[in-house]
Parts: structure tokens; sequence; C-alpha cells
């Protein structure tokens, strides 16, 4: 049976999308896909950004790998990073149309530690293992091991991520508590009784930063789970927007000063 719009958002359709749905348990909520809207990207240029394609052992395939440099740092040898986790309507090789690189530089120039931001294609699987095909040890194992070949410190991790990236990143937290030294959540598309709030104890010591939009239908849920939270959120914004890269794009500068902060503060008690 076809999954049914709903007020979350528009799903996929098809009996493509319909047949996955039912071999991989997705839910609705998986399939939130956001307006086409883009971010405006502020006016400052891209440093180092590339977009190369990797095997992945872990995904059974070869996946596109995105890495962004602030402008001024070379190649990025030495400095932290900050894992992007796409939502469903973007994979890693959208990430230069939407001015990632050039939000990073402009974050930098503003005045954040210089850090850089990598990130993977995991497809719609809300970063959720599906038989052999496993994006979460993608970004568990493998992005950490090719962002250290490029030069990068992947001792020092924290991750960001939107609508199904934002819920991936807190399961990322969830599941590895002490792997990450930030999440920067936007929009994330959990629901009470799912993954994340089954595991929300375990992010306990990880400074998480929330950010929806008043307009989004997800608004509710993301605010149960910031009530849920065993420590209070260390950031978390709830202004006009919806449930689109409209809204994603201009709270993007304040979560990329939140990162820059964590990954350059002294590592907390594990």
């Amino acid at each position: 049976m076809a999954a049914r719009p709903t007020r979350r958002g528009l799903l996929l359709a098809g009996a493509g999308a319909t047949a996955l749905a039912v071999g991989v348990g997705w839910t609705a909520r998986d399939l939130i896909r956001p307006s086409p809207a883009r971010p405006e990207p502020p006016d400052a240029p891209a440093g180092d950004e590339r977009l190369t394609s990797r095997p992945s052992a872990a995904r059974g395939r070869s996946v596109d790998f995105y890495t962004a440099v602030p402008h001024g740092y070379g190649d990025g040898q030495g400095l932290p990073v900050c894992l992007v986790l796409h939502g469903a309507s973007t994979t890693a090789r959208d990430f230069p149309g939407l001015g990632l690189g050039r939000f990073l530089t402009d974050a930098v120039r503003r005045g954040a530690p210089p850090f850089v931001l990598a990130g993977a294609t995991g497809d719609r699987l809300s970063w959720r293992p599906s038989g052999r095909d496993d994006p979460q040890r993608m970004v568990r194992e493998e992005l950490p091991a090719w962002c250290a070949e490029r030069g990068f410190d992947a001792t020092r991790l924290a991750a960001w991520g939107w609508s199904m990236g934002g819920f991936g990143s807190l399961l990322l937290a969830a599941t590895w508590p002490g792997l990450l030294r930030a999440v920067a959540a936007f929009s994330p598309a959990v629901a009470p009784g799912d993954a994340v709030f089954a595991g929300v104890d375990r992010l306990r010591g990880t400074p998480l930063g929330l950010w929806c939009g008043r307009q989004d239908d997800l608004v509710g849920d993301v605010q149960a789970l910031e009530r849920a939270l065993p420590e209070p959120a260390a950031r978390s914004e709830y202004t006009d927007g919806r449930h689109d890269f409209r809204y994603w794009g201009s709270v993007i500068p304040g979560a990329l000063d939140f990162v820059a902060a964590a990954l350059t503060a002294p590592p907390g008690p594990t």
C-alpha cells in the first residue's frame, strides 16, 4: 500500500518508493521532502572545495565524498571536521550548489575557529542500516578515515544535518556516545518512540544545538525531544520558518559558530 501524504510534507511517490518503504521499514516522516527553495549564500569565496567518488564497503557501492576547507586555509591540514548528513531531497553532490563552502568561509571571517566540512551520500535510508547497506557505519568508520587520509584532524568530530540528516546526526551521537563534540540539528525528523527518543539518555554529555521553524510541522516533536533530553540543549532556536532551505540557510551561520566553538574547546569529561 502506498504511503499517504500527510501534513508533515510531500512524500516520495510511485511504486518504487512504495516498495522501498515496505522493504526497509521507512515511515512517512523519513520521506519528508523540503520545498525546492535554496539558501542565499553569503558574499564569501569557497576555499578548497572538492567532490570526489570513494568506494564504500559499508554501503557496498561508490559514493560522492564532499569536503570544504575555508578560504585561506590551504588544504585544511590539521583542521577538525564537521560531518554533514544530508536530508531526503539532497545528496553530497548538491553541497557545492547549496553554498556550504561559502557559508564556511563566512563563518571563519566572522571570527569562528577554522574547521572542515565533510559529507558523503547516504541516500534515503534515514542514516540507518538496510540489509548490507549501512550509511551509519560509513559515517562512523569510513568518513573519518577518508578525512584522516586528507590530513584533517579526524579525532575532533562534530555533526550537522537537516531533516532526515538531523535525525541521523542525533542517532549517531546516541549510538556512539563520546564520538562527537557537538551536534547541530536543523528540523530533525524525530518522533516520540523513534530510535532517537529511545536513546535520548545516551545524548548526555554531547552538546546539542536544535533549530526548527515555527511553521514547520515537525516543531512540536522537536520541542518534545528538547524536553526529553537528559540535560538542557546547549542551544535551541525556534523562529519563523518552514521545512525548507530558505529557513535553514538563515540559521546556518549560527550553527557553524556553534560547531566551531565546540570543535576547538577542550574536550569534556567522558
